[in-house]
């Protein structure tokens, strides 16, 4: 499996972006994809997560009502539309892919087997 993440950059506080991560490698109708950021000196964050299959999403209170996670099934493609940022949104994004054996903790990165190379998202004050 392999996820490339794009998408990152610079924007003024207020302003949005939206990131993708490509999948390839595997067939993702059972995988749950999320995106988790990490930025210096901080541990990595879980931010979205969605459900390949349903759709159902699941987000982080910090970002709850400025970012949606959604997928493309044709194009094996996971979105996050960011909205509002903040300059505490400054990160690394990365996207992750997991296989869920039992009921793994989604907001726990060391549940997710798969992971992207990560995207930088400053937001400026």
């Amino acid at each position: 499996v392999q996820l490339q993440a794009s998408g990152g950059g610079l924007v003024q506080a207020g302003g949005s972006l939206r990131l993708s991560c490509a999948a390839s490698g595997g067939t993702f109708s059972s995988y749950i994809m999320g995106w988790f950021r990490q930025a210096p000196g901080s541990e990595r964050e879980f931010v979205a997560a969605i459900s390949w299959s349903v759709g159902t999403t699941t987000y982080a209170d910090s970002v709850k009502g400025r970012f949606t996670i959604s997928r493309d099934n044709a194009k094996n493609t996971v979105y996050l539309q960011m909205s509002s940022l903040k300059p505490e949104d400054t990160a690394v994004y990365l996207c992750a892919a997991l296989y869920p054996y039992g009921s793994p903790s989604l907001r726990d990165p060391s549940s997710f087997q798969f992971w992207g190379q990560g995207t930088q998202v400053t937001v400026s004050s």
